[in-house]
């Protein structure tokens, strides 16, 4: 039997990818390590000490979930060669079946290496958190806040195509159109890990619908991305003394509750000034509860980026949400074009990114080194 040059072509890629992806993961340390927890979790008087149990089953999670991917795409990959194999030593027209196994096979597998090698760089301590996103307007008056309003809907619209959990924290309307902030939160799988490369500022070009001349106008955004961290995993302490509390009635299209009671919770932290807010619940206790967790959860990230040289810029030189800060660029006018200024990564579908199709960018940002890149990043303003 003949097997084509390109479907030939295609399986030396997929094995190529593979054994880079296995080497990468250093599997078989990892098969060392979930043989040594499994033989530690049989072991009496595992479970005595329960919080010290569920961190070391989260931790065997945690690699299983790495390894466990490419193992078994490995064996997939061996079958596909056992098949090519027995495909090329039968006769002439014996195994046309098979031979279309292959061929269908070798071009699914060839994409879902692609997913394989995007998740493998998700191995930070927090990608697979969930993920607190909030957006700001800043140079560009009622356009900002209109841009702000259009970047809401295109992460919505991304995360409900992905299958993510999006619980709105907070939203501030602009004056007299779109959004001046918005703040909410992101669940599911490695949430945080995808999301972190939208963490920036982010310009668009277009003519303003507000300008009764039709003149062509720039508005800038920044985006901000931290990882929703439990407690259990945090060693921050956030004094009482420290905080500003503010309580005000929640924004909305009013009701039965909404406006007319004081529960929207606002928290500052002085010694750092970070400002979160929540008006998700009608308790204002529960509203102070999430603020809380918001806030610890952007403090942990800034003493984090303070540890780090090469993330200087998050919160060291922060520059301004405006010209020459930007990472992404969307232009409508005079021309369409959406452009990773980090990456180079650009596509003519403006309309498709502004319906959720970011994941071009964020796979060129991954596969750049995302964390390399950030020193190109610029962090909210607070």
């Amino acid at each position: 039997m003949y097997i084509a040059p390109e479907t030939r072509t295609q399986i030396d890629e997929i094995a190529k990818r593979t054994a880079h992806l296995w080497r990468f993961l250093d599997v078989p340390t990892k098969q060392k390590q979930l043989a040594q927890f499994d033989h530690r979790m049989s072991e009496p008087g595992f479970w005595d000490n329960q919080q010290m149990a569920q961190k070391f089953i989260s931790e065997a999670n945690r690699i299983k979930a790495l390894a466990n991917p490419v193992i078994a795409f490995n064996r997939r990959l061996d079958d596909l060669k056992t098949l090519a194999e027995l495909v090329l030593e039968a006769p002439d027209g014996t195994a046309d079946a098979e031979l279309a196994e292959i061929n269908t096979t070798a071009a699914q597998m060839l994409a879902e290496v692609d997913v394989l090698e995007i998740s493998s760089f998700l191995t930070g301590p927090h990608d697979k958190s969930n993920a607190i996103i909030s957006i700001k307007a800043g140079a560009g008056g009622t356009e900002a806040c209109d841009w702000a309003n259009m970047l809401f809907r295109l992460y919505t619209r991304w995360a409900e195509k992905r299958g993510f959990n999006v619980e709105i924290e907070d939203v501030q309307d602009g004056e007299g159109a779109g959004i001046s902030t918005a703040t909410f939160r992101l669940e599911g799988p490695n949430a945080y890990g995808y999301t972190k490369a939208e963490r920036g500022v982010h310009r668009l070009v277009r003519i303003s619908p507000f300008d009764a001349n039709a003149r062509r106008h720039t508005s800038f955004c920044a985006v901000d991305v931290v990882a929703e961290i439990s407690d259990d995993d945090l060693d921050i302490e956030i004094r009482e003394e420290d905080l500003r509390v503010d309580f005000y009635r929640s924004s909305g299209k009013g009701g039965q509750h909404v406006n007319k009671t004081e529960s929207a919770v606002r928290l500052t932290h002085i010694p750092t000034g970070l400002v979160v807010a929540c008006q998700r619940e009608r308790s204002q206790p529960r509203n102070r509860e999430i603020a809380m967790t918001l806030l610890k959860s952007r403090v942990y990230e800034k003493a984090q980026d303070e540890k780090r040289t090469e993330m200087e810029k998050f919160y060291g030189e922060k520059g301004e949400i405006g010209w020459g800060n930007q990472i992404r660029s969307y232009v409508f006018q005079p021309y369409q074009m959406v452009k990773d200024l980090r990456t180079g990564a650009e596509t003519a579908n403006v309309q498709g990114v502004m319906d959720g199709d970011i994941d071009p960018f964020i796979n060129a940002w991954l596969r750049a080194g995302g964390p390399r890149q950030r020193n190109k990043d610029v962090k909210v303003e607070d």
